[in-house]
């Protein structure tokens, strides 16, 4: 096989293994994917690529779990996408640090207003989170995916383990239990729990020694007064 075959060939099975790969990858996801229970003023961000090479996207819808709800979701402008939220009341208002909570957002859309996602290219569309709940659990984001020719891609399946990765799943925050710090610990660094402790017991031998000192000098002053009373 000659040269220019060759490099043929492998462009063939280069592009063959990309449009293969292609549903792995392009998938409307959530990032960060992990957080800490109970973070606070986080950034979400939903990533939104063009899986279609006929079509632009032209609408991004994404759901907000209600069961585990974020609050206080402020949604970051997009230059060439208009952004409409909607809201709901819970049927118990959320106590928080600065009031209580009785009404979150249940989705949001994004509608392009010029050409959109073109094919082999992504948005990202950002969502600031006063906090998220405070324990474990999955926040499952359902997305809907809208193209030019009036496609609509359902990302909506909840992945199951054990089970083959849906063909779309939906986006998935995993929150991940705080680590407490052993019970009786101070709180300090071994090494510095060892230097406080150095210096508590190089405080008390100071201490020790100048109340020898102390004592040694009482000591001289008394054989002086005697000295003195004899002569």
């Amino acid at each position: 096989m000659t040269r220019g075959k060759a490099a043929v060939a492998a462009g063939v099975n280069a592009v063959a293994f990309l449009l293969m790969a292609a549903p792995a990858w392009a998938h409307v996801t959530v990032h960060p994917s992990t957080l800490v229970a109970g973070s606070s003023d986080v950034e979400l961000t939903f990533r939104v690529p063009n899986e279609r090479d006929d079509a632009n996207t032209v609408i991004v819808q994404v759901f907000f779990p209600t069961d585990l709800p974020l609050l206080t979701v402020d949604v970051l402008p997009v230059p060439g996408w208009t952004a409409t939220v909607h809201t709901q009341n819970l049927a118990k208002p959320v106590q928080t640090d600065d009031g209580p909570v009785s009404q979150i957002v249940s989705d949001a859309t994004w509608k392009a207003t010029g050409g959109g996602i073109a094919p082999g290219q992504y948005e990202d569309f950002d969502v600031a989170v006063g906090s998220v709940p405070d324990h474990a659990g999955s926040l499952v984001f359902k997305a809907l995916q809208t193209y030019s020719s009036g496609e609509i891609v359902r990302w909506i399946e909840v992945p199951v383990a054990g089970e083959p990765a849906p063909d779309t799943p939906a986006p998935v925050l995993t929150l991940t239990a705080p680590t407490a710090a052993p019970t009786g610990s101070t709180g300090l660094h071994p090494v510095a729990a060892a230097t406080s402790g150095s210096s508590d017991g190089l405080a008390i031998a100071a201490l020790v020694l100048g109340g020898v000192n102390l004592i040694g000098v009482a000591a001289l002053a008394v054989r002086s007064r005697k000295r003195r009373t004899h002569a």
